[in-house]
């Protein structure tokens, strides 16, 4: 445990918090400092501190609210702060994984053992239950990402959820940067940047009709960096792909793709082995890697401080589609 900060690892929630957090949420080292009259907050602390108060106002509000698990970083930083938020209580939510089929087997490892590790319940939408059936179709360039819309809307139907918690960062892309932490979304499931709803003071409105829901980002006002000095902080044990490691790769639109199943190199594409790491993880046919010899947590803070690129702007060719990819799936109901 590693004073004055929350500190705690994913898979002993209750060891670290029970020390650590009080029954309202602030730090051992917060309500020490409240004792001797003065309150402050580190820029993690603050982070933390909002996200909490957002799970805990969508538990009070809402009914069916489930939290989007893939195993990727963010959803990992928002389930440890999830624990949190309900310690010693387990987390109140159902976790759901829209699941292309085209994962990397790594983070499908990781998100098996924490959900277990956790008692967590899992739930599992397929595209390629969509696919075999003929609900849907694959796509001409082999990727799958663009296809998770629909069962995720129809799970949203099926088990009635009405919040749905995602790891969106405003940083990421310029469609996520405009978006309400509460995002109303309506009966089919689409969004409507022209119809916002304000957020002063840290009021959410999370008022809906029957068959809408809301969209609610716990981490909007992070970074990526905040994300991974969270995670060296917390010591939250993330997939292997994060940090450098060889792989063998090829490289296609200025991006080094990696030889698998579902991504295989062009006649004129030459497959090499390569020093790499992955800043996200997503469909296994359209995520890129990046160079890097980035081996611990403390190296990637280091990377990540010194870049100048998002991860989405430079490792996912799904986003490169068009200039308004990100927010035409985000209209259709995309995460």
């Amino acid at each position: 445990m590693r004073d004055p900060h929350m500190s705690t690892v994913l898979h002993d929630v209750s060891t670290d918090v029970r020390a650590d957090v009080r029954a309202d949420g602030v730090t051992a080292a917060a309500a020490r400092g409240a004792a001797a009259g003065r309150l402050r907050l580190d820029h993690l602390d603050t982070l933390e501190s909002e996200a909490i108060h957002i799970f805990r106002e969508v538990a009070a509000e809402f009914e069916r609210p489930v939290l989007l698990f893939s195993g990727g970083k963010d959803s990992v930083v928002m389930l440890h702060l999830a624990a949190k938020a309900f310690w010693p209580a387990p987390v109140p939510f159902t976790l759901l994984h829209v699941d292309t089929g085209h994962n990397f087997p790594e983070v499908l490892d990781y998100r098996d053992r924490t959900v277990a590790r956790l008692g967590a319940r899992l739930e599992v939408a397929n595209v390629q239950d969509y696919i075999d059936d003929g609900r849907l179709s694959e796509r001409t360039d082999g990727t799958r990402n663009p296809l998770q819309t629909q069962p995720l809307l129809d799970a949203i139907v099926d088990h009635r959820f009405d919040a749905v918690f995602g790891g969106a960062r405003r940083d990421e892309e310029k469609a996520r940067a405009k978006e309400r932490i509460f995002s109303l979304r309506d009966e089919f499931g689409a969004w409507d940047p022209r119809n916002q709803r304000p957020e002063l003071w840290n009021l959410y409105n999370g008022k809906h009709r029957p068959g809408e829901h809301v969209r609610v980002f716990p981490l909007s006002n992070w970074t990526e960096l905040d994300v991974w000095r969270y995670v060296a902080r917390e010591q939250i044990e993330l997939p292997e792909l994060y940090y450098a490691h060889d792989r063998e790769v090829f490289q296609r639109d200025g991006m080094w793709l990696a030889v698998g199943p579902w991504s295989q190199p062009r006649e004129h594409e030459t497959v090499v082995t390569k020093q790499v790491r992955y800043r996200t993880v997503g469909d296994m046919s359209c995520t890129g890697a990046v160079e890097s010899d980035a081996t611990s947590v403390d190296d990637v803070v280091v990377e990540v401080a010194a870049t100048r690129l998002t991860e989405r702007g430079a490792t996912r060719a799904d986003d490169r589609i068009s200039e308004a990819a990100m927010e035409d799936r985000k209209k259709e109901g995309y995460f």
